[in-house]
């Protein structure tokens, strides 16, 4: 069996992937701040592992799998937000998160679990895990890699020899020009936050320190911690993270004495048209905003996968539109098919090498054009694509068929009503190379006044002269072609 491999950002080399035990492999993405609607660059890590996700648990089970991805509900952010609109925190985050799986869901991705079943605790909230934050806190100050300093307590950067090793950068260069916020209290500029002191406007909680709040970087290590032990397997987010949020997490967790991630993954990040996404530019926009313009979730998962997750992304309106016509494709090719009981191993072994998607679309082009539609079927399932039997858009769709010279309103929802089995079959007839069928149901519809052609899309039925809808049909029922 062919072995898993992924890039390690931390060794800048693929490797096998060898979890720490068969049976508990464990892997942790950075959520989302949760104070606005996730904009479509957060759905890309969202995408990514999920099907890393999906693989793990085919690969080793479900059970054996657990996925842990957080929600930031207490950051500076969130505070402005409920500042200015008169809103609690709790109301914005509790509306916010809910936004967040919403839209998720929408674009098919799985919701994380532990061991597949325990969704909630797979999805912690930072404010449920103070208690384990202040913890970490204290111990790292006890083994003198950070201090107290009015009212907050800092990370000695310099305490910790290997910083650096992700980013490939050292703390000297770090410092030019990097995200660090510059305070009189710092002993030194890359020195970071893990508490700050609150005032009576402000979420806090009581420390040892004072009434106050986590910095970013604490959290994940202590969630991560808590729920996957001090060394696991994978840890996954956008590539954006990996100076600050990454360096530190690992930086303030090997000072706790945590082995903590042994893998490290990240997607590049996207563009608009061949632009960075700026509000200022107006190309910023969310998911959501994608969803109610009519994009669909399968159209935008369908997007975002056929670039590879360490390659930057570009989103366009001519992929959406090529990627609908795609879908729309496969999507009659295996409405009412059975999936192949068991998917075919040789894309399962494409994925295996560091989720090499485009590859796995590939081999599904080739499906849907050499009649596989039970192994195409199969591959979208596997792939987080719904059958075409639960698709809304995809069912209202018009059927290629014209009356007349007109597009007649035929949607696939009406298939037992119109000519969509009769025209799939044909067209399946064709695929198998049996003509001589092929061509005696032809003639059943031209016999009544309808001419067959192929488009790029399937088959098309155009009127003639003399058609018969009600004889056509009365025909196409006897089934006389298939003796």
């Amino acid at each position: 069996m062919t072995e898993i491999t992924l890039y390690n950002t931390k060794t800048r080399r693929k490797e096998p992937f060898v979890p720490l035990n068969k049976d508990d492999v464990r892997m942790y993405v950075c959520g989302p701040t949760v104070y606005d609607r996730a904009h479509i660059g957060n759905a890309r890590p969202v995408i990514v592992f999920d099907v890393l996700y999906r693989l793990l648990r085919h690969v080793y089970g479900p059970e054996h799998v657990t996925y842990v991805r957080n929600f930031t509900d207490v950051d500076d952010k969130i505070n402005a937000r409920a500042a200015e609109s008169g809103r609690s925190i709790g109301e914005i985050t509790a509306e916010t998160t809910q936004w967040f799986l919403d839209d998720m869901a929408a674009i098919g991705a799985l919701q994380p679990s532990i061991k597949g079943k325990d969704h909630q605790r797979a999805m912690p909230r930072a404010t449920a895990y103070i208690d384990e934050m202040i913890a970490m806190i204290e111990d790292l100050i006890a083994k003198d890699h950070a201090y107290v300093a009015e009212g907050h307590v800092l990370f000695r950067v310099r305490s910790y020899k290997e910083y650096g090793a992700l980013s490939g950068r050292s703390v000297d260069d770090m410092i030019a020009g990097a995200r660090v916020e510059v305070a009189p209290f710092k002993e030194d500029p890359m020195d970071f936050v893990m508490w700050k002191p609150s005032d009576d406007a402000t979420p806090g909680w009581e420390s040892p320190w004072g009434k106050g709040r986590p910095g970013w970087h604490i959290e994940c290590s202590a969630m991560a911690e808590a729920l996957l032990g001090s060394t696991f397997d994978i840890h996954g987010g956008g590539n954006d993270l990996t100076f600050p949020h990454h360096e530190n997490e690992i930086a303030q967790s090997a000072c706790a004495g945590h082995g903590f991630a042994r893998y490290w993954m990240h997607n590049e990040m996207l563009q608009v048209e061949g632009k960075k996404m700026s509000k200022s530019l107006g190309n910023f926009f969310t998911v959501r905003d994608l969803l109610d313009q009519g994009v669909p979730g399968e159209v935008i998962r369908f997007v975002f996968l056929s670039t590879h997750y360490r390659k930057p992304m570009d989103w366009t309106e001519k992929k959406a539109k090529e990627a609908e016509r795609t879908l729309s494709k496969w999507y009659r090719l295996t409405d009412g098919i059975e999936p192949k009981a068991r998917i075919m191993e040789s894309m399962i072994d494409w994925l295996k090498q560091d989720l090499n998607v485009s590859e796995v679309f590939t081999r599904m082009r080739q499906f849907a054009t050499t009649n596989g539609a039970a192994e195409l079927k199969a591959a979208m399932l596997f792939l987080g694509f719904p059958p075409a039997e639960e698709v809304e858009w995809f069912r209202r769709k018009p059927y290629a068929v014209t009356v007349g010279g007109n597009l007649e309103a035929m949607h696939v929802g009406d298939a037992m009503s119109s000519w969509k089995e009769y025209l799939d079959e044909w067209q399946s007839l064709r695929n198998d190379k049996k003509y001589e069928q092929a061509d005696a149901l032809k003639k059943i519809f031209e016999d009544n006044g309808v001419k067959l052609s192929v488009t790029g899309l399937g088959p098309q039925a155009t009127s003639l002269h003399g058609y018969d809808a009600t004889k056509l049909v009365e025909d196409l029922r006897k089934g006389e072609w298939r003796t």
